[in-house]
């Protein structure tokens, strides 16, 4: 039977991909190890709204790292579709993979990242200079949040010379300066003590008040339990998920 382009049913898809910032179908990822095909990714269904604060847990072998890699745009799945603030970035090839993680999407990683020669300041700009800002331009934006964040008073400091819960201030920084669609943070507060760490999920809270969405990996209940919504993985798949009130600083 022939099937012909119906717009209303086009239109009704294209709303549905748009209402969600991400919408991910039937996603699967593959590895080839030895002689072996790991399954790392089961046909993972999911969708987030923007301005959802999202936990994302699962014990070694979960999936829960490959699906971040996805989510960031590092990977790409085998199969499935991952629609990201529109477009299926499933499809994209390496680099039009690099633009959409340079504009979407803010990192924020449990080493920090930063690159040791460089100021906070110019650590901050770095994703700018990516992007095609001025240098005016991207010295006032990394300026702005670096303020934003609480160390208007060390822009000139070298990682070396700050503290751990400051080189993550300085990382968060980072991730905001491009004004992306998602913060991603992989276990974010992972080497740093527990009063350092309520600091930076203090952050994180300011930071999802102000209207963005944060998608938080993390294997600790504590820190999961700042999210609305926590995600469980296990065996490639979403095991369960839950709405909740989240721990309030």
């Amino acid at each position: 039977m022939e099937c012909k382009y119906n717009p209303k049913v086009a239109s009704i898809r294209y709303f549905w991909h748009m209402s969600s910032l991400i919408k991910i179908e039937g996603l699967t990822k593959r590895y080839v190890v030895g002689e072996e095909e790991v399954n790392a990714l089961n046909g993972v269904a999911l969708s987030i709204e923007k301005n959802q604060y999202v936990a994302l847990m699962g014990p070694s072998g979960s999936g829960k790292s490959t699906l971040m890699n996805i989510l960031g745009c590092l990977d790409r799945p085998t199969a499935g579709e991952y629609y990201l603030n529109g477009p299926n970035v499933a499809t994209l090839d390496d680099n039009e993979l690099a633009a959409i993680r340079n504009k979407e999407i803010g990192f924020v990683f449990q080493t920090f990242n930063l690159l040791p020669k460089y100021t906070a300041l110019e650590n901050v700009a770095l994703p700018l200079v990516y992007a095609g800002w001025s240098e005016e331009k991207r010295l006032a934006r990394a300026k702005e949040v670096l303020e934003q964040v609480g160390l208007g008073n060390r822009m000139t400091h070298k990682p070396n010379e700050l503290s751990g819960g400051q080189r993550q201030r300085v990382a968060v920084a980072r991730a905001l300066v491009n004004h992306p669609s998602i913060i991603l943070a992989d276990e974010p507060t992972g080497n740093l003590d527990s009063k350092t760490s309520h600091e930076i999920m203090k952050l994180f809270q300011d930071i999802h008040d102000a209207g963005n969405t944060i998608i938080i990996v993390t294997h600790e209940e504590d820190i999961a339990a700042f999210a609305h919504r926590i995600i469980r993985m296990r065996d490639g798949v979403v095991e369960s998920e839950k709405t909740h009130t989240p721990i309030h600083l």
